[in-house]
């Protein structure tokens, strides 16, 4: 069994670079018809999708609300954090803005639902390339990618989609402007928080990759600790609205992860290690 384990392996590494490509089509083919699949599936349950999950945190009752507000009951026994002055107005200004719109949702639902299997594909096709060992040592590439994705996913619309909501909708500049909000734009500030920090949760995946190739260290990590701080809150800055809320929601578990990320990279250093003795 070993001799075919290695056998394969060498016929891997024979492959031309056409193959590569070949292979490559494959896989982009295959990854575009998961993303289809499920965006015709999301058109299916567009109107569920709109009003459940997309209009969420723009109602009262939303979860995020609710259990802040019980957070509120239980530590200072009033409605200190309970939020209850989300009065927002949705206005469609083109003709094919409704339908552009249920497109959109639809492909972002199948982005999503996809992950775990774009994630596998990319792993299928990088396989080839990786030692016996490597390939061992990334069994798990999928499902970390994955979680770690979803994590983010959730983690920005849970938590970062009401709280800059909340801020957003009830800042004035003055009380002669009356807010309204085109869907589209309501639609992309959310898909941008989602999606960005399901991207950004990904910065241990990274860090290991990076420590693979040799490009950081653990020591380089440490040195630099305090300038990464600063560029976590750049990025937390710029990937939230302008309110400290937001930033310092978004800056805590980013730098939790980066310190996640550090004993990852000394876990591959100590890897590198066994493998030179």
């Amino acid at each position: 069994m070993a001799l075919d384990q290695e056998q394969e392996h060498t016929e891997d590494k024979e492959m031309s670079f056409f193959d590569h490509i070949e292979t490559l089509r494959k896989h982009l083919f295959r990854s575009a018809v998961s993303v289809a699949l499920f965006t015709i599936l999301g058109f299916f349950y567009i109107e569920y999708i709109f009003d459940q999950i997309i209009l969420g945190p723009l109602r009262n009752d939303f979860i995020s609300y609710r259990l802040l507000c019980d957070l509120s009951h239980y530590l200072y026994g009033n409605d200190q954090f309970c939020i209850n002055n989300l009065n927002i107005v949705l206005v469609n200004l083109e003709m094919s803005g409704q339908f552009m719109i249920s497109f959109r949702l639809a492909f972002l639902t199948g982005i999503i639902l996809s992950m775990p299997y774009l994630v596998w594909q990319l792993w299928k096709f990088l396989r080839p390339a990786l030692t016996l060992r490597e390939r061992s040592k990334t069994r798990g590439f999928t499902f970390y990618i994955t979680f770690l994705f979803m994590a983010g996913v959730c983690f920005g619309y849970f938590v970062l989609c009401p709280i800059s909501v909340n801020f957003l909708s009830n800042y004035t500049l003055s009380s002669m402007i009356e807010n309204k909000y085109t869907v589209s734009s309501i639609v992309s500030f959310l898909s941008l928080i989602v999606l960005g920090t399901g991207l950004i949760f990904e910065l241990p995946i990274v860090m290991y990759f990076l420590a693979r190739i040799g490009i950081i260290s653990s020591e380089f990590l440490k040195k630099y600790r305090k300038h990464s701080f600063v560029v976590i809150l750049i990025v937390a800055a710029i990937a939230t609205p302008p309110d400290v809320v937001s930033q310092i929601t978004l800056t805590v578990p980013l730098y939790s992860l980066f310190e996640l990320g550090i004993v990852i990279v000394k876990r591959v250093e100590k890897q590198k290690e066994s493998d030179n003795a």
